[in-house]
């Protein structure tokens, strides 16, 4: 670890001075060191707020493993080309200002010649470090490279990794996918990938991500600071705690680990017009954090969470969304206990082969039987207009009702608004391990009609968009349907006067 930090010294910042490796850099760079003597091909990431140095780490990182690991082949993957440019630019930065990175070194070919000892005049120098441009592309005078790209360029499957990899800003990176083919190519070559991001949107592939390696076999927590490894998985995390003030500039103070990033600098960042909420709780919190169009805010929707349960053999209602297609077919218990108590029991998803082809009736059937078996259902609500069949089906083999509930912007706005106050006031539950509805949940964005009010949308109408899951909110829909019927049907009666003459 010491040998990295003194190499580092030797490179110039763009802001004049030498770069002066931070503490926390130095534990994960050391962490991520053992993985690699060790031979094991290790997911490491490194989740910290924006405007910590990250990109300045990968650089000199990428630059580090080409000197020192043998015919390196170093892939950098950016979440745009945009991106990708300043990477390059960075490195390309480092070597161009730091004269100890661009002094020329005898040619390899000259030297396995044997005519390494001409004369100066005669002799051919290459750089240390050679810089291309054009092709974001980085080599070294005996060998290696690293290449830097963009994840949308589609050409993350044709690598052939050696030393290290290394994956910047994953956060912003559309989907998952060259994240997975990456890691598959890891464990293949023996190469750690290093992961470099900053916190993303909640229920999306990148925080369940996050989350599953916070729940590595070793964890320690001090504050802001998160590390957790397990065998072939480590994560720093810097970030407020979830539930800590957003506004308490001491505390996000400690959840930004750069030395130059402090309570003052927080405070003008804070001021500024440009940085709403959202934007500070995401980028400087590192909180998941939806954008401000998020239908239910993280606070409301994790503050109505418990860890009851919906006790087996109770009757419940039953929200049914179908999809067949593209889309996933939901199923959402609700056990109305009381007008003050409103428990939604975790959702069934059914993901449909979105080959063309469409989901099996008897894989809804089969999920409904299971509900039923736990608890009794005694009324369904759902949009009959495409499961007319499964309507009859139910009413046949479970003997519940089924009540009919549109898609129009009517009902939808309903749904909306009783979904809506009954979390405010708490009246409205949900299980705090149901994955799947606070995905859909917190997925949804709130569209709002020419009259004023509003209902609950998908983030794209687009199914083109190449993050399907990202749009998913069914389960949502499913759940606030049935909440708006049985608040409906359980209102007390009116009663009816009879005249007598």
């Amino acid at each position: 670890m010491g040998h990295f930090v003194a190499w580092a010294a030797d490179l110039e910042l763009d802001t004049g001075g030498r770069w002066i490796v931070e503490p926390f850099q130095a534990a994960f760079v050391g962490d991520l060191f053992e993985f690699t003597r060790a031979g094991v091909p290790a997911e490491c990431w490194l989740v910290v707020p924006e405007g910590n140095a990250k990109t300045t780490l990968v650089s000199g990182l990428g630059l580090y493993y080409l000197e020192h690991f043998p015919l390196a082949a170093i892939p950098v993957a950016a979440s745009a080309k945009e991106q990708a440019d300043t990477l390059y630019l960075q490195a390309e930065g480092f070597v161009m200002r730091s004269p100890r990175l661009v002094e020329s070194q005898p040619d390899l070919q000259l030297k396995a010649k044997g005519l390494e000892q001409l004369s100066p005049g005669r002799r051919k120098d290459v750089p240390r470090f050679q810089c291309q441009e054009g092709f974001r592309r980085i080599k070294f005078f005996r060998g290696g490279r690293i290449q830097i790209r963009a994840a949308d360029d589609r050409t993350g499957d044709g690598i052939i990794p050696a030393g290290i990899m290394i994956i910047d800003e994953l956060h912003r990176h559309r989907d998952l996918k060259l994240y997975r083919t990456w890691s598959g190519k890891g464990e293949k070559r023996n190469a750690p990938l290093v992961v470099i991001s900053t916190a993303g949107e909640p229920g999306g592939e990148f925080e369940e991500t996050r989350e599953r390696l916070r729940q590595g076999d070793e964890v320690t927590r001090d504050g802001c600071f998160v590390r957790a490894r397990s065998e072939t998985s480590l994560l720093h995390e810097y970030a407020v705690p979830e539930g800590g003030d957003v506004e308490d500039l001491e505390l996000v103070a400690a959840a930004n680990p750069l030395s130059t990033v402090t309570v003052e600098t927080l405070r003008r960042k804070r001021t500024k017009k440009s940085w709403d909420l959202a934007h500070w709780r995401r980028l400087t919190c590192n909180l998941p954090t939806r954008s401000g169009m998020a239908a239910i805010e993280e606070a409301e929707w994790y503050g109505a969470a418990t860890k009851d349960r919906i006790p087996v053999g109770v009757p419940v209602w039953l929200g049914l969304d179908l999809a067949w297609k593209w889309d996933t077919t939901a199923a959402v218990p609700l056990w109305w206990r009381d007008e003050t108590y409103r428990l939604l029991g975790p959702a069934a998803v059914l993901v449909p082969p979105r080959d063309g082809s469409s989901l099996d009736p008897n894989l809804v059937e089969r999920a409904l039987l299971e509900i039923h078996a736990r608890n009794p259902v005694h009324t369904v609500v759902m949009d009959m207009s495409q499961g007319e069949q499964l309507a009859a089906w139910i009413e046949r083999e479970l003997g519940a009702i089924v009540v009919e509930r549109s898609q129009s912007n009517k009902a939808a706005s309903e749904n909306y608004s009783r979904f809506m106050e009954a979390l405010r006031e708490g009246w409205l539950r949900h299980q705090a391990d149901d994955r799947e509805l606070t995905r859909h949940a917190l997925n949804a964005v709130a569209r709002i009609l020419p009259h004023g009010d509003a209902t609950f949308e998908r983030p794209s109408q687009t199914r083109q968009g190449g993050d399907q899951e990202r749009r998913v909110i069914d389960a949502l829909t499913a759940a606030s349907m049935v909440h708006a019927v049985a608040v409906e049907l359980s209102k007390p009666q009116k009663p009816t006067l009879v005249a007598s003459w």
